[in-house]
């Protein structure tokens, strides 16, 4: 079984760093790249592409509202024509620095807020998936299963592959569970590794009232500024590849 194994990057500002990305770049096979909305900038964005490139792992966008300072965690409030700008504007930062790198954006993966709205609002998963359609229609969009976004980017012919969270609780209807509640995020490394070791196995995630939820993910995200996420990372893959999977880029799944 061959499985991708992600994480969000470029998540500093300016000398500040949130994450040892260059790490963990070798641990991955893809990763979501801040666009400068909720962190990131043009320097590091180019520096985190050349990562991704040298370590042939894929190049997604990680898009986000404009909220550096809650990093993109505050909903905000947008006419669905201005969200798409604002999509469209992240896209094509990251898009003119991966090609001047010589790589290409393979995916693209909404950060924070704007992603959980995505995924249970129809009409902003809507916009989502029109500005990512109108700059290219080959970028893939991860999606939570059963998710607004993923039903507006199937019924667009956007392609999308399912994704995994694995330091995050779900409720019964496929959501993750909001940040307020208690284990909603998960910080035992232990049991991040059983969580997803258990998705492979059995198809399916406890969600945070105790019931069995199926999920087919095809991607398993890992946060890069979880405490301890390159150590997490390498256990993670370990323990992935000793059951018999194989870790592979988005683009590779087929």
């Amino acid at each position: 079984m061959k499985i991708d194994l992600n994480a969000d990057m470029g998540e500093g500002f300016g000398p500040y760093t949130i994450a040892d990305d260059a790490a963990l770049i070798g641990l991955v096979s893809s990763a979501n790249v801040a666009c400068g909305y909720h962190a990131g900038d043009p320097v590091i964005m180019d520096r985190t592409i050349r990562l991704a490139r040298e370590h042939g792992v894929d190049l997604g966008a990680h898009v986000s509202f404009p909220d550096r300072m809650g990093f993109g965690r505050r909903k905000m409030e947008m006419a669905l024509p201005e969200l798409e700008c604002h999509v469209l504007y992240q896209l094509g930062a990251l898009a003119a620095l991966a090609g001047r790198a010589g790589h290409r954006i393979t995916h693209m993966n909404p950060h924070g807020a704007l992603g959980n709205l995505a995924s249970a609002d129809p009409d902003i998963a809507g916009a989502l998936v029109r500005a990512t359609m109108d700059f290219d229609p080959e970028i893939a969009l991860l999606v939570l299963n059963g998710s607004a976004l993923e039903a507006a980017a199937h019924a667009a012919g956007c392609p999308t592959y399912a994704l995994f969270l694995a330091d995050r609780a779900y409720t019964q209807d496929g959501q993750l569970a909001p940040r307020n509640l208690p284990g909603a995020v998960i910080h035992d490394p232990e049991e991040v590794v059983a969580r997803v070791l258990h998705l492979l196995r059995t198809g399916t995630t406890t969600t945070i009232d105790g019931t069995e939820l199926p999920v087919a993910a095809r991607s398993i995200l890992l946060h890069s500024d979880t405490a301890g996420a390159v150590a997490l990372a390498r256990c993670l893959r370990a323990r992935i590849e000793d059951e018999g999977g194989r870790i592979a880029p988005l683009s590779q799944l087929g």
